[in-house]
């Protein structure tokens, strides 16, 4: 499905093919909406694409990627391809997205930053839930000794 989704808004869009500069572009993105540039911490990108017009933007990995972040002791997994509609502060109908929470995965429909409350970045499911927290734990961490990011 996200595939069909992203082949009707890929006329007019930006693409990037390439790990460094998709990774550099996925980084520009964020910091452009206002959200913090360690957010999308991926591996292996293949494609990133924006279609400045409609919003949606889409990242091409080679594989799924679960990611620590450690400042909120929280694990993130993202899929092999991720889509959202993304605007000021904002990233909605995000797919390929989901963060455990005990024992389950919960999927991850909207990320923003409530103007508000800027020091907070909320994640909410698709039923409405959220939860908040602070945007410094989503800052780009430095990788260690072997590469890897997180714990």
């Amino acid at each position: 499905m996200t595939t069909e989704l992203i082949a009707t808004h890929r006329d007019n869009a930006e693409v990037y093919k390439g790990d460094s500069l998709c990774k550099l572009k996925s980084r520009e993105l964020l910091s452009e909406i206002n959200l913090p540039k360690g957010l999308l911490p991926l591996d292996d990108i293949v494609e990133v694409g924006y279609n400045r017009s409609t919003g949606f933007v889409w990242v091409q990995q080679r594989k799924p990627k679960v990611h620590r972040f450690r400042a909120i002791s929280r694990s993130v997994s993202y899929d092999a391809e991720i889509t959202a509609f993304v605007g000021d502060r904002r990233m909605k109908r995000l797919t390929g997205v989901k963060s455990k929470e005990l024992l389950f995965w919960v999927t991850i429909s909207d990320i923003y930053i409530d103007r508000n409350d800027p020091a907070k970045v909320a994640f909410a499911n698709p039923t409405g839930l959220s939860r908040s927290f602070p945007v410094s734990a989503f800052e780009e961490e430095e990788e260690d000794g072997e590469g890897r990011t997180g714990g």
